[in-house]
């Protein structure tokens, strides 16, 4: 029988280890199916070093709330008993039911620094991704700039209110005692700027890596998507891996898919891939295609390996920027030439950034 690559998603309660608790909480149609939040529970902890903590929170809707009870009433505790949440990074599936359930509870809300901008943005006009329409555009993607413009702006705004800042801001190396657990922040910026992992270093012989959307186990992170998105995100996420690489390998505690053995071995394969893919692209502004949105039209996406057209303009989006973030590291490796020229697009923008191989 073919195991099911899904089943991490059902609804059910993993115990990972001595007090660490996988809890996989549902997500609204999304893709990703679920993402996981990790419950640290001491057994008799008490007063601060003995709170439970919750890593990661889960998206603030109806049904994640329902279930994030149920899978913490098998444990003989109730919601309101969580009273610290250390959040990876600000995406809606990670940051604001842990906003949401300190506003009722009264818990503490922690996020890595580099999620400020971002935080702001979501908070002022136009719900932060006018730099996604702009990148869009330098990226040759005109008409598809003009339809995410469309279906942000006819989209249900998130709630701001789950998007508050956090009650403190965590940075690289510091030192945590949580839910009985000692961690150690680590900063992996990539996925967003303000990314952190939580490397748990209770125990010499059973160290653990929360990962977040850092290192997934059957997926390829996306790369800067966020509202300060900025420059350089592939860099920063391959710098990221190589810095988690050089560390001792840890158990992969990820935010969406199953618990697995090594963290090493999934850095490897994660490398690995965005090395073929740098290739590929390569190979395809060799043939002539100048523009990161040309570019994404001739290669393939997900494992399925499907075409650029076939994908929902959410998703075509996501793989016109991060073509572009392939172009950005090949044009700093010097394989391709990278130029901005004039060009009109959707937002307003006056330039296309085009590449020929060097």
């Amino acid at each position: 029988m073919i195991p099911d690559r899904h089943a991490w998603s059902r609804p059910e309660l993993e115990t990972v280890a001595t007090g660490v608790h996988r809890l996989p909480l549902p997500l609204p149609s999304d893709a990703l199916r679920a993402v996981n939040v990790y419950l640290l529970a001491p057994e008799g902890g008490e007063g601060r070093d003995g709170e439970l903590t919750l890593v990661d929170g889960g998206w603030a809707i109806d049904a994640s709330r329902d279930v994030l009870a149920r899978l913490l009433g098998e444990l003989g505790v109730e919601t309101a008993e969580v009273r610290r949440f250390l959040v990876t990074h600000v995406h809606r599936d990670h940051y604001s039911q842990a906003v949401a359930l300190r506003r009722e509870h009264g818990a503490r809300v922690s996020l890595g620094a580099g999620e400020r901008d971002s935080l702001e943005r979501i908070q002022g006009p136009g719900r932060g991704f006018s730099a996604q329409v702009e990148a869009l555009d330098r990226a040759g993607a005109h008409t598809l700039a003009a339809e995410v413009r469309s279906w942000l702006a006819n989209a249900e705004a998130p709630p701001t209110e789950d998007f508050a800042h956090p009650d403190d801001w965590l940075v690289d190396g510091q030192h945590l005692e949580a839910g009985g657990r000692s961690l150690r922040v680590r900063e992996t910026p990539g996925h967003t700027r303000g990314h952190v992992v939580f490397v748990d270093e209770t125990t010499a012989d059973r160290t653990m890596l929360f990962a977040g959307d850092h290192v997934l186990p059957h997926i390829t992170p996306s790369i800067g998507f966020e509202p300060a998105a900025q420059p350089g995100a592939l860099t920063r996420y391959l710098s990221s891996l190589a810095a988690l690489r050089s560390e001792p390998d840890r158990l992969l505690l990820p935010a969406h898919g199953p618990v697995a053995p090594s963290v090493h071995a999934r850095v490897d394969e994660l490398v690995a891939h965005h090395d073929r893919r740098l290739d590929e692209i390569a190979a395809a502004v060799a043939t002539g295609l100048p523009t990161a949105a040309e570019v994404a039209g001739a290669v393939r996406w997900t494992r399925r390996e499907h075409r650029l057209d076939e994908l929902e303009t959410f998703n075509r989006m996501l793989a016109v920027l991060e073509t572009d973030a392939h172009l950005e590291v090949l044009a700093a490796q010097g394989r391709v030439a990278r130029v901005a020229e004039p060009g009109a697009g959707a937002s307003g923008g006056d330039e296309v950034v085009r590449h020929t191989a060097a």
